[in-house]
C-alpha cells in the first residue's frame, strides 16, 4: 500500500485508482518476496506497460522498499508493528480540518527514510496512513467514522 503512495506523488490520485489492478498484476500482488526478486529485465517490462506510471525512480524504489521491507524482517523487526509503535499502538482519530501531513507523518517519514525508502514523504506518508487505517480523519457525521479504527486493528 506505501509503495503504490509513493507511486501517486505528483499525480491525481484517480489515475492510481484506475491502475490499480495493471499495478498490481505489474507487482505480482506486492508481494515483497517476488518484487524483491525483480531483475533488470523487470524494470525494462514495467517501463513498457502502458497499465501502470512507468517512471523509472518510482520502480526502481518500489523494488528496493520491497527489499529492506524483507531485510527488515531477516532482523526481526517486524514492519507494521514498528509503524505502530511510532503511532502509538492504536487508531489516532483527528477532528477538524484534514492536514496534509502531522509531526507524526513527519516523523515516520524520517524513519522510512532512514532505511533507504524512497517516495516517503511526510504527505504520502499521511495519504498512507489515513488508507491504512492508523489515522481515522472521517468526519463526525461519516458512517466510517465508527468503523474505521475497529477495521485498523482487526
Amino acid at each position: 500500500m506505501l509503495m503504490l503512495d509513493g507511486f501517486q506523488a505528483g499525480l491525481a490520485w484517480i489515475t492510481i485508482l484506475r491502475k490499480r489492478e495493471a499495478f498490481r498484476a505489474a507487482f505480482k500482488g506486492f508481494d515483497p518476496n517476488k518484487v524483491a526478486r525483480f531483475t533488470d529485465a523487470d524494470v525494462a517490462r514495467l517501463l513498457e506497460n502502458p497499465g501502470i506510471v512507468r517512471s523509472r525512480a518510482k520502480i526502481m524504489a518500489t523494488i528496493n522498499g520491497a527489499r529492506i521491507f524483507l531485510a527488515m524482517q531477516e532482523e526481526g523487526e517486524d514492519f507494521a508493528k514498528s509503524i505502530w509503535n511510532l503511532a502509538g499502538g492504536k487508531p489516532i482519530n483527528n477532528s477538524g480540518p484534514v492536514p496534509a501531513s502531522t509531526p507524526l507523518s513527519e516523523e515516520i517519514s524520517k524513519a522510512l527514510k532512514k532505511r533507504g525508502f524512497k517516495f516517503v514523504g511526510p504527505v504520502i506518508v499521511y495519504a498512507w496512513m489515513q488508507a491504512a487505517g492508523i489515522v481515522n480523519d472521517h468526519s463526525a457525521d461519516c458512517f466510517r467514522r465508527k468503523s474505521a479504527p475497529r477495521a485498523a486493528t482487526q
